[in-house]
């Protein structure tokens, strides 16, 4: 594989930053990740990180180079992820289970599969022309798709920040995978939090992000977001792909050279400028959190076919 990749993350006015994104990639498969820790409820921040750190994992131990069902891949560790966060809840004693939205997005051979919860997106361009995003797990489009809301009122509609499926909550999530989608070279996929697309038209978030390269795009993208939104906004983050249409080009990441079983993974490091104190929380989970809560799960999962 051959492509240019980049990710970003802004605070905008929040008191902290509770989105988390990451990618990952081997010699024949590439992961993206976006999840939106949810700010009504406690310690967002701690699914989301959860969220990211469990997709990262399992497909550095999985795609050797190439994960056998993506699709099932997908739907398996999501559901896996919401697990987690309930035994974090308990393990914790939280009073609260805390919550997330999360989008995934799997390329291999030239294929692209995605899966999410709630209302972080993905949308797939061809020539600079949007031919595929995710539909939101949210009030408005509830609505919308019933016929019960023009699609001219959703920005404005009290409802439009709230959704009813994430992970974490009371309920199994539903998980929406999308059907496997054919990318060609000069295409590109973009991952992004509510707090990026909800500030920006569908054009104006085409138009950008098709102003130059993606790593440049993805900043021009969330500054100009977060200057539109303003004090009204949210935290916003985003990941930007592009398969390579030119093999020569020298900046470009190809994956030619790799190692049948080595991965790269590159975790977005949490922002949190506003608010140095943040740093001193105890909702950072290390690996060792990581890998006992999935050790719990896993036990629990064995007695139950036991």
């Amino acid at each position: 594989m051959k492509f240019s990749i980049f990710q970003s993350s802004k605070q905008g006015p929040r008191l902290y930053n509770e989105d988390r994104l990451a990618y990952s990639y081997s010699k024949e498969s590439l992961l993206m990740v976006v999840a939106d820790g949810m700010g009504g409820h406690h310690h967002g921040e701690m699914a989301a990180e959860l969220a990211v750190k469990m997709m990262t994992e399992a497909f550095q131990k999985a795609a050797l180079p190439t994960l056998k069902n993506p699709a099932e891949f997908l739907t398996q560790q999501i559901q896996l992820i919401h697990t987690a966060i309930a035994a974090l809840k308990e393990s914790r004693r939280l009073a609260e289970s805390p919550r997330t939205t999360i989008v995934v997005a799997i390329v291999q051979h030239h294929y692209l599969y995605v899966a999410h919860v709630g209302d972080s997106r993905l949308y797939h361009f061809r020539r600079k022309h949007p031919i595929y995003r995710t539909e939101d797990h949210s009030v408005v489009q509830a609505l919308y798709r019933k016929g019960a809301l023009k699609i001219a009122n959703i920005a404005h509609h009290p409802d439009r920040h709230k959704i009813y499926n994430c992970l974490g909550g009371d309920a199994q999530p539903k998980i929406d995978l999308g059907l496997k989608r054919e990318l060609k070279n000069g295409d590109r996929v973009l991952l992004c939090s509510d707090g990026l697309w909800s500030a920006l038209t569908d054009d104006e978030l085409s138009k950008v992000l098709h102003s130059g390269p993606v790593s440049g795009a993805v900043i021009s993208l969330l500054n100009l977001a977060d200057n539109i939104a303003g004090e009204t906004g949210d935290n916003m983050s985003a990941i930007a792909l592009e398969l390579s249409h030119d093999a020569s080009d020298p900046s470009w990441v190809s994956t030619g050279t790799m190692p049948l079983g080595e991965t790269t993974t590159i975790i977005m490091p949490p922002t949190q400028q506003d608010n140095p104190e943040y740093a001193l929380s105890d909702a950072d989970l290390s690996d060792d959190d990581i890998e006992r809560r999935i050790a719990e799960i896993q036990l629990a999962l064995n007695k139950t076919i036991r």
